[in-house]
């Protein structure tokens, strides 16, 4: 997948001078997601642009970005806030490309942060949510992304999350996930669980200090098992 990455337009920052909450999805879509797990996957996607919507602040100051991942990468919705989205409707096919989705992932934000400095607007820092119910099937490409991703997140430049999904290779995972942040075990397909709990942590992120070092976050345990 070929993508230019440009500055894009700026009057979005005239109309809107918030600091900005940049959160990227990676999204799993393979053939293995298909039935309930791609329909609660989209319902869970659908249910957090509502959920941000409905804060005033969050509203103006998350932006989402959506990558999907199944028989290839496509970048589904480009940063903006959510008031501007349309929630998708993932169709699940093909294998894995994780290692793409990652690579994808991170060349997007940096993208996104360039301009955020051009326009001269304050942003916190990024989160990344990796969902996935495989492992990488495009070779060994994953292992470059995810230590770029892991060393953001120990610099504290990035806030990098990692989750499994009924049968995903829990090993795989643990080395990708940053040391800070072990793989979660998604508990059976509690996506609307996990995507409340997404809304609620950066909503607290976006009322927070630009340079907060932490902002205590909701507990997972409603929706997630640790180290499994």
């Amino acid at each position: 997948m070929t993508l230019a990455f440009g500055d894009g337009g700026l009057p979005e920052f005239v109309d809107n001078p918030e600091n900005r909450c940049p959160v990227v999805l990676l999204l799993d879509a393979s053939a293995s997601m298909r039935g309930a797990a791609i329909e609660e996957l989209n319902a869970g996607v659908a249910a957090f642009r509502e959920q941000i919507l409905a804060d005033e602040t969050a509203s103006l100051r998350v932006e989402l970005c959506v990558i999907a991942f199944g028989g290839e990468v496509r970048l589904v919705r480009d940063f903006a806030t959510v008031d501007d989205l349309i929630a998708p409707q993932l169709d699940a096919y093909g294998k894995t490309p994780m290692g793409g989705a990652l690579d994808l992932g991170l060349k997007m934000l940096d993208a996104r942060k360039r301009v955020y400095r051009r326009a001269g607007v304050h942003y916190y820092r990024p989160w990344m949510f990796l969902i996935t119910d495989g492992a990488p099937t495009d070779g060994i490409a994953w292992q470059q992304a995810a230590m770029d991703a892991q060393a953001a997140d120990l610099m504290g430049r990035l806030s990098f999350f990692t989750v499994g999904v009924r049968d995903a290779d829990m090993s795989i995972l643990s080395e990708i996930a940053s040391p800070n942040r072990p793989p979660l075990m998604l508990q059976g397909l509690k996506f609307r669980d996990l995507f409340q709990w997404l809304s609620a942590s950066v909503r607290r992120v976006s009322v927070s200090r630009v340079d907060a070092e932490r902002v205590a976050l909701p507990p997972v345990d409603g929706w997630a098992m640790v180290g499994v």
